[in-house]
């Protein structure tokens, strides 16, 4: 005889359902992935029927030889079976549409006949797979757990068949039995996996209980709690042998530290807790519980060491030792941001499900926290560690900076001797803090418009004042960017707008003092007080004041002076209405205007001088007369001997 067998109907049936098309309602593909399991385990097991047209009979399986394979054949036989019903269903509605649109007859009946066969033909594969179960059960070889998953699987099957059938009567104990079992398996559920998953099957069943009570004309139909708690401790002890005994029995397993680590702590919410209502999201969600503990371990360590600095140094480094972060605070950060971005992708995903194949669709109760929740629930928690990793990132550059710049003072008297008040710091310090800035920004816009903060007022205008807040400061370094480029008029621009969302966030802080969700809530990520709008506004002011300082003493206050070439100095405007200066000679003396060169004349070779002669006097020169230009004839040659003459040179 084998040893014990691990054999969870409801987990596997779950597991194949969403990996295989049934998420969508694509039953074909569902059904082809169940007859080729079935072929497949019948061939590992050498059960089959032999081969061609010869059918070969099977033996009767005996309590030594059953193993897990042979109840999981059993399952998928079930599953088949039952799947194909659905696709019958589906294609009996199709049909009917069709034959209402066109006013045909359709084949509605022959349809739902053989949908009805095939249930019946799956609660028959369901019975066998109980009878083994119980039969391991009493041979200790399987789990109290696992036989209470097996009932409910055969429970719900034979729900179905019965509610298809139109026997509501009976249909409607078998739902309601099915429905308090697992609620026993989520109340004792030894992981939170195992209790997502029976909160999910319970879910699932709900819509059937609501139907088969409402057929029935009970009142309060949609109350499904109250109608279980009625029909199920009546009918369960006959419809399961010795049920009370079997959930005794559950929660019984050796439990340890790696189960303990299985469980999901309780999420909060508004101080209520958030139930997860599925598998997939429990175990996401799990590794984001277990990077949450080592950030946490981290910052304690990091306190810890911060509290083992001796006191000497740290009155040496003032306030510049206080609120640094070393690198394994941002890679836990990064760890837990990963992890909820898991956790998010799953979340939508099953948004997206619940949207396209309407599922669980209107099933929960009024109040009731739906996927929907919990992916809003989620995104906010990693727009929150988002916001707290980028603050984390700008507080350490900032203190790095200030380190930098008292580790080195002498550098700093060198490299302004004039300015002593003024502090020399990276270029890059600046536009780097103004890039996180914006990134949390886009971060608190974003949890804004979140469903879960938009209906909770408190919460919203505690968003809103952290967004005006972040964004006054971000105009403050803004401003400082520009003022090493001498853009002063930007800087005051930045520094105005600044002081006007200040002055809006007080306004915003003083409306919420006694009830901010978000610095006095579980989901505390961004203290924020009066005081600390106050010492940001103090800050703006300095530094417009020196802003203003440093325009002044560059060109005078004035906009676009920097465009001019020459600018006459203002002693000329007056010195020029009482003296005449010889501007030639200004610039001449200044550099500005060429010398003049004398060119020096190169010496010409020895000529004999001719004979002088001797100077006549003014008067005669004068009385002279100069010999007449000859006039041009008046009556011009013709003919070919101008032309030629014209040539040889003939006057």
């Amino acid at each position: 005889m084998d040893g014990k067998i691990s054999f969870q109907a409801l987990l596997l049936a779950n597991e194949q359902r969403n990996a295989y098309g049934l998420r969508y309602n694509d039953y074909e593909r569902y059904r082809k992935h169940c007859a080729n399991r079935t072929h497949r385990l019948r061939s590992s097991l050498k059960i089959t029927h032999g081969r061609g047209r010869e059918f070969k009979k099977l033996p009767p399986l005996k309590l030594e030889t059953l193993k897990e394979g042979h109840l999981q054949l059993l399952l998928f036989e079930a599953e088949r079976a039952w799947v194909y019903s659905q696709e019958l269903e589906m294609e009996s509605v199709q049909a009917a549409t069709k034959a209402a649109s066109t006013k045909t007859p359709g084949s509605t009946p022959n349809h739902h006949r053989h949908a009805t066969s095939r249930l019946r033909r799956a609660m028959n594969w369901s019975t066998q797979l109980l009878s083994h179960c119980e039969a391991l059960y009493a041979a200790s070889r399987l789990s109290a757990e696992d036989l209470v998953q097996a009932t409910v699987y055969t429970l719900i099957l034979n729900g179905r068949f019965l509610r298809h059938r139109f026997d509501f009567d009976d249909a409607l104990p078998q739902l309601s039995v099915a429905r308090n079992l697992l609620d026993e398996l989520a109340s004792k559920a030894a992981t939170s996996r195992d209790q997502a998953l029976a909160v999910a099957f319970a879910d699932e069943i709900g819509p059937e209980i609501r139907h088969c009570a409402h057929e029935l004309r009970r009142e309060k139909a949609y109350d499904i709690d109250a109608i279980v708690a009625e029909l199920a401790p009546a009918h369960r002890n006959t419809i399961v042998e010795d049920c009370d005994a079997l959930v005794a029995s559950l929660g019984k397993g050796e439990g340890g530290a790696e189960q303990e680590r299985k469980k999901l702590g309780t999420l909060m919410w508004e101080s209520e807790p958030v139930p997860v209502r599925n598998p997939e999201l429990v175990d996401v969600l799990l590794k984001v519980q277990e990077a949450e503990r080592r950030l946490t371990e981290a910052e304690k360590s990091e306190e810890k060491a911060a509290e083992q600095v001796p006191a000497e140094r740290s009155k040496k480094k003032g306030k510049v030792g206080k609120g640094t972060r070393s690198k394994r605070g941002v890679a836990a950060y990064d760890a837990v941001l990963l992890a909820l971005s898991d956790a998010e992708e799953v979340a939508r995903r099953l948004v997206e499900v619940q949207q396209l194949s309407g599922a669980n669709a209107g099933i929960l109760a009024a109040g009731t926290r739906d996927i929907q929740f919990m992916h809003a629930y989620i995104v906010f928690q990693l727009l929150s560690r988002r916001i707290q990793r980028d603050l984390l990132l700008i507080s350490t550059l900032l203190h790095q900076s200030q380190a930098s710049h008292h580790a080195n003072p002498a550098k700093k008297s060198s490299a302004s001797p004039s300015k002593p008040g003024k502090e020399q710091v990276d270029a890059r310090l600046f536009p780097a803090v103004v890039k996180l800035l914006d990134s949390v920004i886009q971060s608190l816009t974003q949890m804004r418009t979140l469903t879960v903060v938009d209906e909770s007022p408190d919460l919203a205008s505690a968003a809103d004042a952290r967004l005006l807040f972040t964004k006054a400061r971000r105009c403050r370094y803004a401003a400082r960017c520009y003022s090493p480029l001498k853009r002063y008029a930007e800087a005051l621009t930045l520094t105005q707008h600044a002081t006007i969302q200040l002055r809006e966030a007080r306004s915003v802080l003083s409306l919420i003092a006694d009830s901010d969700l978000i610095s006095a809530g579980t989901s505390s990520f961004y203290p924020l007080t009066t005081s600390d709008v106050d010492d940001l506004e103090e800050e703006v002011a300095t530094d417009g004041l020196g802003f203003k300082t440093d325009w002044f003493a560059y060109n005078g206050g004035q906009v676009g002076a920097d465009n001019k070439t020459y600018k006459k100095p203002l002693f000329f405007d007056i010195a020029l209405n009482y003296v005449q200066l010889d501007m030639a000679r200004l610039q001449e003396r200044a550099g500005k205007r060429p010398v003049e060169v004398k060119v020096v004349p190169q010496a010409q070779p020895k000529i004999s001088a001719p004979v002088p002669q001797k100077a006549m006097p003014k008067a005669k020169l004068e009385e002279i007369e100069r010999p007449a230009t000859p006039e041009p004839s008046a009556l011009p040659r013709g003919g070919l001997s101008t032309l030629l003459g014209g040539w040889w040179g003939r006057k």
